[in-house]
């Protein structure tokens, strides 16, 4: 039998302080524009048949960071996010296995079907005695498909922005006490 921390079957709660919510949109046709989300809340269930464990998460929509106010008030308005409006993008996992994990993504009021990469890191105690678990997930969305549609005809790819819109998260997760 192993002394190694082990992933327990339980709610664990996403520490925001260890954890990234990033997206990346290609602007022009030629680089990626990145941003995060800074304020983001969630948890993950786990039970002891992986196709039973389940995530859900909230991301405060006003809490865009692409390092440029500007951008990012743009962003909250109703040419994207309309944040004012719906102040939360939600993720409600349907299916997991060991190396996806598949739910509803609800962002500008419009819920659709999405399926991440999942990878498991594994778990460690930090040097305070806290058992956290880690986690990376990567996916991709089409923004129009949830009513984001804001674009200009210019660029290599003959727009400003693409649709396609590049989901990374890097998640730390802490036992439920």
């Amino acid at each position: 039998m192993s002394d190694a921390p082990q992933l327990t079957a339980g709610t664990w709660t996403i520490e925001p302080s260890h954890s990234s919510v990033n997206f990346s949109v290609r602007h022009l046709g030629l680089s990626k524009v990145k941003g995060q989300f800074n304020s983001f809340s969630g948890s993950v269930t786990i039970a002891d048949d992986v196709s039973t464990a389940s995530v859900t998460a909230s991301v405060d929509m006003g809490s865009v960071d692409t390092n440029n106010a500007d951008r990012d008030g743009h962003l909250q308005s109703g040419d994207f996010f309309n944040a004012e409006t719906n102040p939360q993008m939600v993720f409600a996992s349907s299916e997991a296995t060991r190396s996806g994990l598949t739910g509803d993504l609800t962002i500008n009021g419009v819920t659709k079907p999405v399926t991440f990469e999942l990878e498991y890191h594994g778990v460690a105690i930090d040097g305070y005695g806290v058992t956290r678990a880690g986690f990376s997930a990567q996916g991709s969305i089409k923004r129009s498909d949830y009513g984001i549609d804001f674009n200009m005809p210019v660029g290599i790819d003959g727009v400003l922005i693409s649709d396609k819109v590049a989901i990374e998260l890097e998640i730390q997760a802490v036992p439920q006490g």
